[in-house]
């Protein structure tokens, strides 16, 4: 992270501006605010390469309305969400938890209920009905061990992304903690290095947004003009029917929630 280094764009009134401008033109609406500013955005974050990994990856739609052609343009650029580790409760709650934070590794619920039989029941009974998807991401989560092809990781993502939207489980509360996001993380990283394109469901971006902006605000990181653009172009596209003040309320509301 020390060399993350965001070059200013933007002041924040002209940010509040641009995240605030919009028209209608035949029925849609678009940005109208100086183009040359968005234009000037950055394809890729001024980062490493090898830094890449621990960012999330969104396609982001930017629209043109050209006057004098009477037409619309369109560019694609990216939003990237830095991917913030789980945080696991004081000792010695979490234990599972902060063994894989150590250790980076997946949380393969199947292999902790087999190794942990005293807890197997509470596992089970927290998760009854979602057992057939748990399964299905630790034999995903195998193949790849035995064969390093990210290829087999594309499920373990997406049950995991569904499995997030019934947290927090008894288990999670009282044995394993938050393993979700940090499985998620895991796999997004491991899906990065090996070059594979994928992508997430709306909300759960809007989760890595949230995440990423309150570990911006906690650490003290520089205003990045680009990334809050980004951010307010993609609650745009994802929600356009919920205005930026309504999203910012729901944020704000929500910050007391599990992940």
């Amino acid at each position: 992270m020390d060399s993350y280094k965001p070059k200013p764009l933007l002041n924040k009134s002209e940010l509040k501006q641009i995240k605030r401008s919009r028209t209608r033109v035949h029925g849609q609406k678009v940005i109208t605010d100086d183009v040359k500013k968005l234009k000037s955005l950055s394809v890729t974050p001024d980062l490493p390469e090898e830094e890449l990994v621990n960012y999330y990856k969104e396609p982001i739609w930017i629209e043109y309305y050209i006057p004098r052609e009477s037409r619309f343009a369109y560019e694609i650029k990216y939003l990237y969400v830095y991917l913030v580790n789980s945080e696991p409760r004081p000792a010695p709650m979490d234990s599972i938890l902060r063994e894989a934070l150590k250790n980076d590794q997946f949380v393969d619920l199947v292999d902790i209920a087999r190794l942990h039989p005293e807890k197997e029941k509470l596992i089970r009974a927290s998760y009854t009905n979602s057992w057939p998807f748990f399964e299905s991401i630790s034999n995903g989560y195998k193949q790849y061990q035995q064969t390093k092809d990210p290829y087999y990781l594309r499920v373990p993502l997406y049950h995991t992304e569904n499995l997030m939207k019934r947290e927090p489980s008894l288990s999670t509360l009282e044995f394993t903690g938050n393993f979700f996001i940090h499985n998620l993380n895991w796999l997004i990283r491991r899906m990065n290095r090996g070059g594979k394109e994928f992508s997430l469901e709306d909300e759960t971006i809007s989760i890595l947004i949230k995440r990423r902006n309150e570990y911006w605000e906690k650490k003290n990181l520089p205003t990045d003009e680009d990334f809050d653009l980004f951010a307010a172009l993609f609650y745009e596209q994802a929600f356009p029917n919920r205005g930026l003040e309504e999203i910012e309320a729901a944020e704000l509301l929500d910050e007391d929630t599990y992940f």
